[in-house]
């Protein structure tokens, strides 16, 4: 049984994913951007531990983990979490851009940092769940597009960086997804929510289990799940 750190459990694909692998019997490290959420986490996740870190202020991750106890070995970190929020370029103001981009590429990239030293211990993965705007950007959707962009060239240099420390890297890129992030996406735009048109969260934890359960002889490095219909 291996040791998982996940971001975003609380919802979405970062929960469905935490929910598999405590079905298996995995050991859970779940971040939590504060001491309640932590306690929700835990009391969601029976067994679960948990970290409390903000990736909304990645500048004060380092601190939080020194005074924490994390894992010793790291066999998967879980990058779900991520925040969004709609508009033209010309109205998005400084402080959206800047939320955006530490909760979905500053924060993902220096709790990676914190965490490498476990992760090459255990030759570890590194999954990125990242999105359909970080391989194309529509109008409305530059502040996201980019961080999730950002996100790909994280992904993409840190695989070349440690590819001789047996780390593997993984980019999953989903459509759009049923979960409480696409119910705003849709208020945002105006628009009726169906979650039977979406992927279900689950079927995008599959696609992260199947990297995480690949042999050490393999990788799987970008992966893009669709809805079907």
């Amino acid at each position: 049984m291996g040791t998982h750190v996940i971001t975003g459990a609380g919802s979405g694909i970062g929960a469905a994913t935490a929910a598999r692998l405590a079905g298996r019997g995995e050991e859970l490290w779940l971040l939590a951007r504060n001491a309640g959420r932590a306690r929700e986490l835990a009391e969601r996740f029976p067994g679960a531990r948990t970290l409390v870190g903000d990736l909304a202020e990645p500048e004060r991750l380092s601190w939080a983990l020194s005074h924490q106890e994390p894992p010793e070995r790291v066999d998967s970190l879980v990058h779900a979490a991520g925040v969004v929020d709609l508009g033209a370029v010309g109205e998005l103001t400084p402080k959206v851009w800047q939320a955006t981009l530490a909760v979905n590429l500053v924060g993902p990239a220096e709790l990676t940092r914190l965490l490498l030293p476990q992760l090459r211990a255990a030759r570890g993965r590194v999954v990125f769940v990242n999105s359909g705007a970080g391989l194309s950007a529509n109008a409305d959707w530059s502040a996201y597009a980019a961080s999730k962009h950002g996100l790909k060239a994280l992904a993409d240099s840190l695989r070349q960086e440690e590819k001789d420390s047996g780390l593997r890297v993984t980019s999953v890129y989903p459509g759009r997804t049923a979960t409480p992030m696409q119910e705003k996406v849709h208020r945002q735009e105006g628009k009726e929510y169906d979650p039977g048109r979406w992927i279900d969260p689950e079927s995008v934890a599959t696609a992260l289990l199947t990297a995480l359960d690949l042999p050490a002889d393999a990788e799987l490095t970008d992966l893009r799940v669709r809805p079907s219909a």
